[in-house]
């Protein structure tokens, strides 16, 4: 398992959440004013530089049940309210999505080629913000400075441990069905077509070579499926092509989007339950948890009155319906859009509350300091 996953899964992921909420916000017409402040806060969070700098260290990526939770929690970093039905569908497109585009992506450098497509996005959705596209830009250099010189066997371990989080993961969604892409089981269907990675030989013959190490002779075969292969690499610069389109926001072209509901055993392993989350949530992911939640709780100003609901399903019925499927497993709920409610915030992170680093100096310790110094 590889020490430099958890950044490329938690900006991956960050970076699908914003495709869905710009286009839930659009599909609901929501004020302008309220959609990009939406879309600020929660980039201003998920990109908060001490935050960041913390993720990058090497470390285990947090299990399944943690980055729900740290989702969760950054889905209402600002005046949007989701119910707990509509934070289901947004995490079950996000986990999905991404691991299409790790499943059929070309060659293991992809994973930093699709990360750097979403932190595009995500400073094309802060424009004007300059505070905010500072953090962007950092983060672009972490990535840089953290992924530029690995080597392919490192590129692969990361590959290799982003296939395992998600290899249980296996929900149906309708954009992914319409498109032929996925199955009725909730696999994806890989394609033999299509881009080679530069450097790669078109399929269609044969070398044999003898004894002596010479090019003998050479056979050819019929390729029934067509293929190309890029004339550049993708690019790991600021502003530069990444070739592979991996990672773009695939919410563009007008479509509905919904995610058919899985049976109650399939949800149970990415719900949250209280047990389940003293057991869970290791101590560094805790720590990381309370840092966000600090960040989160601390910017909210406007109260109940500047707050709006965002339905991830195409009307109202539908949210209800499924709202009451998830009903025996419903996920533990908070408010923070609500300054006044933080001691009751506070009290739910006690219920999560694990043995604390010791003072010995760890990562643990680092982060709960950053949060007492603000």
């Amino acid at each position: 398992m590889s020490l430099k996953t958890l950044p490329i899964l938690f900006l991956n992921l960050g970076g699908e959440m914003m495709y869905i909420l710009n286009q839930r916000l659009q599909a609901q017409t929501i004020p302008e004013e309220k959609s990009t402040k939406v879309m600020h806060d929660i980039v201003g969070t998920m990109l908060n530089q001490r935050f960041m700098d913390e993720l990058f260290k090497p470390q285990d990526a947090y299990s399944k049940k943690a980055m729900r939770t740290l989702f969760d929690r950054l889905a209402h970093a600002s005046i949007m309210r989701l119910n707990s039905a509509s934070m289901d569908k947004l995490y079950d497109l996000m986990t999905m999505a991404f691991k299409h585009q790790i499943s059929v992506s070309k060659q293991p450098s992809d994973v930093i080629l699709v990360t750097l497509n979403h932190v595009d996005a995500m400073r094309e959705f802060v424009k004007g913000n300059e505070a905010i596209l500072s953090q962007v830009t950092h983060v672009h250099s972490l990535i840089k400075e953290y992924y530029g010189n690995l080597t392919i066997g490192q590129y692969q371990l990361i590959r290799q441990t982003l296939l395992s989080f998600f290899q249980d993961m296996h929900i149906r969604v309708s954009i992914f069905l319409k498109d032929d892409i996925q199955l009725s089981t909730g696999r994806f269907r890989l394609s033999c077509k299509g881009e080679l990675p530069v450097g790669t030989d078109l399929p269609g013959s044969i070398l044999i070579y003898g004894d002596d190490g010479q090019k003998k002779t050479t056979k050819s075969f019929i390729v029934n499926e067509s293929h190309s292969i890029p004339d550049k690499v993708g690019s790991f610069e600021i502003y530069g092509d990444r070739v592979t389109k991996l990672g773009q926001n695939m919410y563009l072209t007008p479509r509905a989007v919904n995610v058919d509901v899985a049976p109650p055993d399939a949800i149970k392993k990415t719900n949250i339950t209280k047990e389940e989350g003293e057991k869970e949530v290791n101590q560094f992911a805790q720590a990381e948890l309370n840092l966000l939640q600090h960040l989160i709780t601390g910017k909210n100003k406007e109260g109940d009155k500047a707050s709006f609901r965002l339905n991830l399903f195409n009307n109202d019925e539908e949210e209800q319906i499924a709202e009451k499927k998830y009903k025996a497993i419903r996920e533990i709920q908070f408010d923070a859009t609500k300054r006044e409610q933080s001691s009751e915030i506070s009290s739910l992170m006690d219920e999560f509350s694990i043995n604390a680093p010791s003072s010995s100096g760890g990562k643990g310790d680092d982060l709960l300091s950053l949060m007492d110094s603000t």
